[in-house]
């Protein structure tokens, strides 16, 4: 379903992202391109069991937020390690070397927003607007 002002995406459970991604993107379900994303990508990921990123990276501009939501491992940045699990957030900068692993039991699932750094100009305080206006549901 998709409308003037929005577009909407059913990726599946986070227990199913590897089944439905190959090659080296397994366990990874971009949004960008599926959603019509303009300033910003989103990655929906699933990291098994005892399986790590085998490499670092570094990105030209684009920060990254990671966000986990179930699991346990690591996110290593700069040579230092970070413990991470359910409820943790990780900012990572353009020039931050990083990988991560799962060296917890069952499958880690994590989501990374990637944007280009310095690039907020305005967030909800100075961007939202509240409208005069009453909401109203349809009954069910």
């Amino acid at each position: 379903m998709n409308g003037t002002n929005f577009s909407v995406v059913e990726a599946g459970s986070f227990s199913s992202i590897l089944s439905v991604t190959e090659g080296p993107s397994a366990g990874k379900y971009f949004l960008k391109d599926k959603l019509g994303l303009t300033g910003m990508e989103v990655s929906l990921n699933q990291l098994p069991q005892g399986a790590s990123v085998p490499f670092y990276h570094t990105h030209r501009e684009n920060e990254e937020l990671y966000l986990f939501i179930g699991g346990r491992g690591q996110l290593q940045v700069d040579g230092q390690i970070i413990e991470v699990k359910e409820g943790t957030s990780v900012r990572v900068g353009p020039e931050g070397e990083r990988t991560i692993r799962n060296n917890g039991t069952g499958d880690l699932y994590f989501i990374v927003i990637q944007v280009q750094a310095g690039s907020l100009r305005q967030w909800v305080m100075t961007d939202g607007v509240i409208l005069d206006k009453p909401v109203t549901w349809p009954e069910s």
